[in-house]
């Protein structure tokens, strides 16, 4: 049971640092700002920011769900999953951590606003948000694509976790959303203020993590598959 805990809480924390992270936080707060301001009105950008993070916790749970039941469904691939993943884990997570200290970078989607997304978001109006949210979500950035692919995947494996571990995932990934929209709801310059802020901080969150990560990574490696401690 405290096994399941501390995973359901490396999911979460997760989600929270992906959605703080540079590349999805600028494209979280673009997106409120842009639906929320044709909104005109606190309800309005309250609402988008909550149809918004509704549409991203979709699309991180199906995307979650999908990924982990192909690897659980298929059974020789299950069994050495589930009986390696110790094995699979640890470098793994050193990859993460190369990734977030941006020794490792790949390209990835870049999440902006086409002629076509925009007029198919104004068309919708306010539910533009849950539109918004669904496809951005699916635009992973290195770090995200990091956290997602090469953390939570892996845990939800391990758990045989399809559903609960990609959702508490996209909860966390919704958290400083909803506080950003409501930020925004208040006063556009507090959130100038607090996007400053959590950039400047989320480069040492990353570091934190990346060390985390790489020196938990290394143990890992070393204990299952070098059998060194």
């Amino acid at each position: 049971m405290e096994s399941f805990i501390i995973d359901y809480w490396i999911a979460l924390t997760l989600g929270v640092t992906t959605s703080i992270s540079p590349c999805p936080l600028a494209t979280n707060i673009a997106a409120i700002s842009y639906v929320g301001r044709k909104a005109g009105t606190v309800r309005g950008i309250l609402t988008a920011g909550l149809l918004y993070t509704i549409g991203r916790i979709i699309t991180y749970t199906l995307v979650g769900f999908i990924v982990t039941k192909s690897i659980l469904s298929i059974p020789h691939l299950s069994m050495f999953l589930q009986r390696n993943m110790n094995l699979i884990i640890g470098p793994l997570l050193i990859i993460t951590g190369l990734v977030l200290f941006g020794f490792i970078d790949f390209r990835t989607g870049s999440g902006g606003f086409s002629e076509r997304l925009k007029e198919k978001v104004d068309k919708a109006g306010i539910w533009g948000a849950l539109i918004l949210g669904l496809l951005f979500a699916l635009t992973f950035c290195p770090v995200s694509a990091a956290f997602f692919f090469g953390s939570l995947i892996p845990v939800a494996v391990r758990n045989s976790s399809t559903f609960i571990i990609p959702s508490i995932y996209g909860i966390g990934t919704a958290v400083p959303v909803i506080l950003f929209a409501i930020l925004m709801a208040v006063s556009m310059k507090a959130v100038g203020k607090v996007f400053s802020r959590l950039t400047s901080i989320e480069i040492w969150i990353r570091r934190v993590m990346a060390v985390v990560f790489v020196g938990s990574g290394v143990y890992m490696t070393l204990v299952h598959n070098l059998r060194v401690l």
